[in-house]
């Protein structure tokens, strides 16, 4: 083999691994969606998978951070569940989501691919502590709607 089928061998393999966490990404944020209650959401769990469409995606992140956001400050209304943050993981997922814009603007994606990265995994760990603390209350059947 020459030097560059093995460099094509990799950048393939580099590419499928990343599109698996990517799904793998997406596929968490749909299931964290889905344990609150449908009149808390503020997107359909479905509609996270948008974030696969290449360029849309770049917009789509805000308004995916901006829902989860909603939704998840709704549901632990409803639970009754103090959190922190009456939008939980808003703050954190925005700076995520201006980074990974940012990498579609030449010279500044060399500055902001590695800020995105850090931010997006911290983004995931909190969200995936927002959805721990979902599966250890029980969905409040019959609160009142004004906590909404």
């Amino acid at each position: 083999m020459d030097q560059t089928t093995i460099i094509r061998i990799v950048s393939g393999l580099l590419f499928l691994c990343v599109i698996a966490v990517g799904i793998a990404y997406i596929a968490f944020l749909y299931s964290v969606l889905n344990k609150c209650a449908p009149r808390s959401r503020t997107m359909q769990p479905g509609m996270v998978w948008l974030l696969l469409i290449p360029l849309f995606n770049v917009v789509w992140n805000f308004l995916v951070v901006n829902a989860l956001a909603d939704s998840l400050g709704k549901e632990f209304r409803l639970r009754g569940v103090p959190v922190d943050d009456p939008k939980p993981g808003k703050s954190l997922g925005l700076a995520m989501a201006i980074c990974s814009a940012c990498g579609i603007i030449p010279i500044v994606n060399l500055l902001a691919i590695i800020p995105q990265f850090i931010l997006w995994v911290m983004y995931w760990v909190k969200i995936a502590g927002y959805s721990r603390m979902l599966d250890q209350v029980p969905t409040a059947i019959g609160a009142p709607a004004n906590l909404l």
